[in-house]
């Protein structure tokens, strides 16, 4: 009974992650691959896994797809992030049409704020 909800969910998992892909083939800069990439790709397989759970009825099998599943959740955005953060970084610009550059208004106001407190740390006190 639960053999088809489980391939069905794996199939539908499998059409995320081929979308994750084209996404990531197909998107003009690297901030937009990893954003396809990292939210289809993460819900593709956390179908699969949850499939693989569903489908096999084997509590050692549920259990080992039940932790994968709790890693990719953790470490997929966490990866994605490192990997934006870096290339930000090290310079790797936005798309020529990218609209808004929230990152880097938020850096240069973080940046403003520090320079204003260390003007008054080393401001002499009266």
């Amino acid at each position: 009974m639960n053999e088809p909800i489980g391939i069905v969910l794996i199939f539908i998992g499998v059409i995320f992650d081929l979308l994750g892909g084209i996404g990531l083939a197909r998107l003009p800069d690297v901030y937009n691959r990893l954003q396809a990439a990292t939210k289809t790709v993460t819900l593709g397989t956390c179908l699969i896994l949850i499939g693989v759970a569903v489908a096999s009825g084997s509590t050692p099998v549920q259990i080992k797809a039940i932790l994968a599943l709790a890693l990719v959740l953790v470490a997929s955005p966490t990866a994605a992030h490192a990997l934006a953060r870096g290339a930000y970084s090290s310079g790797v610009r936005l798309w020529e049409k990218s609209v808004i550059d929230r990152y880097g208004e938020d850096l240069e106001a973080h940046q403003g704020e520090m320079e204003v407190k260390e003007e008054e740390d080393e401001a002499p006190k009266a």
